[in-house]
């Protein structure tokens, strides 16, 4: 608290010394010169008479003279000689002794013309060899800075100027940094874990803000090195899992050449199991490969709904086995920039989960539309179910790596949790989003929008789906 206490200490009164020097500047700048040229001819002429006033009458006449002269001209005058003494006979107010001595500042210095134009004084030898000073009270005027000539607020004004252009520069140095550390979060929560909010600058300074840029830069690379070596953990693991996996399906098949038919039936489950493992680390290799970014990005023009209409034919095929049957509409051309796979991979898990879950005997639907996105255009994929929902506060989580929402049907379905995570992974990496919504008549609706390439391309061919990646959650 020390640090930021004291800066905004400092710019206080910085801004306070900068509004008097700015007052004084502009107090000196629009004092026309010739106010007081006038008043110093005045007291000339006055001090003049005066003098000659004492001359020919003595203290009588000129007091008779300095007399008529506030009479008239509302100005009150005293004359000394040169020992300082008022020739008048009169009772010196304060303000004369203190002119005459210099005590006080008159208009004819640099700091009298800050203050109201009050009090001349000006000397002059006279024919006789005599020196005689003249000091003036002038009339009450206008202040000179808060409002000279009519200027209404000039004091005001300065002061928001001289306070603003010092809030401006310290509201800039504080939130400067906090500025970059919402820029690096926002980066953060993307998926990038390389956001930094620090650098040079948070280095050169050491107040709280500096001190929690860099808290927030540790914390990030700390993120940053568990993530990768969580990825690093999961690719290491599957491919370590594929040796011992590849020596086991050799001995099963040896097991079978070996065996008689009373050892079919457990070796056929021991087969299932090692395809459905086989399967799992392909899932895990995918995933470790999306998470660290390491799965090629060639980004090829891709027609949408031609890649629906393929997955929609090959799992309403498989989805007979259950009465089942999966329908595609409204595949119109809707071209995206990305990889044919991983879409693919992307839109087929999702029409595979819902094959699993929907009722015996009703229908999923894969809708395909256009709609208008925050920057350009979407392709909206829309994938319905009859099955039996998901809790509202699994809609979310269910995206996440070996999510699974019950664990008995993760078993009967044959889920590992991983389909969907493939999914979502897939789908940011091109720039889209996938969410999931319950329906209101029963159901799973889950939609896919993804922007649409700037301009119709020419028809490409498609590579085949990754087979790991396809396979359902």
């Amino acid at each position: 608290m020390k640090s930021l206490f004291l800066k905004i200490f400092l710019s206080y009164w910085l801004a306070q010394a900068l509004f008097i020097m700015l007052a004084m500047l502009v107090t000196l700048a629009m004092r026309p010169q010739r106010e007081f040229t006038g008043f110093e001819a005045q007291e000339s002429k006055i001090l003049n008479e005066a003098a000659q006033a004492y001359q020919s009458g003595g203290s009588d006449a000129v007091r008779t003279y300095l007399r008529n002269v506030h009479d008239t001209q509302r100005v009150r005058a005293y004359l000394f000689s040169d020992q300082g003494k008022e020739l008048t006979g009169r009772t010196l107010p304060d303000w004369a002794e203190r002119v005459d001595s210099g005590q006080t500042w008159t208009a004819d210095t640099i700091w009298g013309r800050l203050r109201p134009l009050q009090f001349l004084r000006q000397s002059l030898t006279a024919s006789d060899g005599h020196r005689y000073t003249l000091v003036m009270e002038l009339p009450p005027g206008q202040p000179s800075l808060f409002g000279p000539h009519g200027v209404p607020g000039l004091g005001i004004t300065i002061a928001i100027l001289s306070s603003g252009m010092v809030c401006f520069f310290l509201a800039r140095y504080l939130t400067s940094p906090v500025v970059r550390l919402r820029a690096a979060t926002q980066m953060l929560a993307g998926g990038d874990l390389t956001a930094r909010a620090g650098g040079s600058h948070s280095r050169r300074r050491h107040d709280e803000i500096a001190e929690l840029v860099r808290d927030f830069d540790g914390m990030a690379e700390r993120l940053e090195k568990l993530v990768k070596a969580q990825s690093r953990l999961l690719n290491d693991i599957s491919h370590e899992l594929r040796s011992p996996l590849a020596r086991l399906t050799v001995a099963l098949a040896l097991a079978r050449q070996r065996s008689g038919p009373d050892a079919q039936s457990a070796l056929d489950r021991a087969e299932r199991e090692s395809e459905r493992l086989n399967e799992m680390i392909g899932r895990l290799l995918t995933i470790a490969r999306l998470e660290t970014g390491d799965e090629a990005m060639q980004k090829f023009p891709v027609d949408v709904g031609e890649l629906i209409e393929e997955i929609v034919r090959d799992a309403d095929f498989e989805a007979q086995a259950r009465n089942c049957h999966v329908d595609a509409s409204g595949t119109e051309e809707c071209w995206v920039m990305g990889d044919p796979s991983l879409l693919h991979s992307a839109i087929e898990n999702v029409v595979r989960n819902a094959t699993r879950y929907t009722r015996e005997g009703t229908v999923v639907e894969v809708r395909l539309t256009q709609e208008p996105g925050l920057n350009r255009p979407e392709a909206v994929v829309q994938v319905r179910d009859s099955g039996p929902g998901v809790p509202e506060d699994s809609l979310d989580r269910m995206f996440r790596p070996f999510y699974r929402i019950d664990d008995d049907r993760g078993r009967r379905t044959g889920g590992v949790g991983l389909g969907l995570a493939i999914t979502q992974r897939s789908v940011q990496l091109h720039e889209g989003s996938v969410r999931a919504f319950n329906r209101s008549e029963g159901g799973l609706l889950v939609e896919i929008r993804l922007p649409l390439a700037a301009s119709k391309p020419g028809k490409v061919e498609l590579p085949e789906a990754a087979p790991v990646a396809g396979n359902p959650a």
